[in-house]
């Protein structure tokens, strides 16, 4: 749940090792072709972290009773939502005294997403899961408590609500 910073990374270093067994003659031809070929276990260390689409599972970090929604439909556009968007989304989960139930078809704002965010100071946001918080049509809350770390790019969307109700700002 915990959210990273991170600069960009590459695996030159690892690919060049690898090399360092296939090169029979000793000719840099084989380096070349290694970098630029990907290896089994960058594919392994690394999982592909895309947008909240269609059929995504969320987490609910709010008090409104839900406790997992799957998303219907992104409201942001063709490929999917990040942080701070809108989605449409059927509760899959909920506790038995919540004001949402089992099956209702409800709004959400992304708060947390699995993808890297860019930020303007060359930094990234990157959280552990998908989260959302649930609010009605116009855009209101539902719950009264936010729970867990929730990015400040939430302010530029005009999400303050869930600013001043998070337990962290991230």
């Amino acid at each position: 749940m915990a959210a990273f910073l991170r600069s960009k990374c590459s695996s030159v270093g690892r690919a060049m090792m690898g090399s360092l067994g296939n090169n029979l003659y000793g000719g840099a031809t084989s380096s070349i072709e290694t970098v630029a070929r990907p290896s089994r276990s960058d594919a392994v260390c690394q999982q592909i972290r895309t947008f909240i689409q269609m059929r995504t599972n969320l987490k609910v970090v709010d008090n409104s009773g839900a406790k997992r929604v799957m998303c219907i439909q992104s409201l942001r556009g063709k490929k999917g939502a990040r942080l701070g968007d809108m989605i449409i989304g059927s509760v899959k989960e909920a506790q038995p005294r919540g004001k949402v139930k089992k099956g209702d078809v409800v709004y959400g704002v992304v708060v947390r997403a699995a993808m890297k965010k860019g930020r303007s100071d060359g930094s990234e946001v990157q959280f552990d899961d998908n989260a959302i918080v649930i609010v009605n049509n116009k855009g209101e809350l539902i719950g009264t408590r936010v729970f867990g770390p929730v990015p400040h790019e939430l302010r530029k969307k005009k999400h303050l609500k869930i600013l001043a109700l998070a337990e962290h700002i991230v």
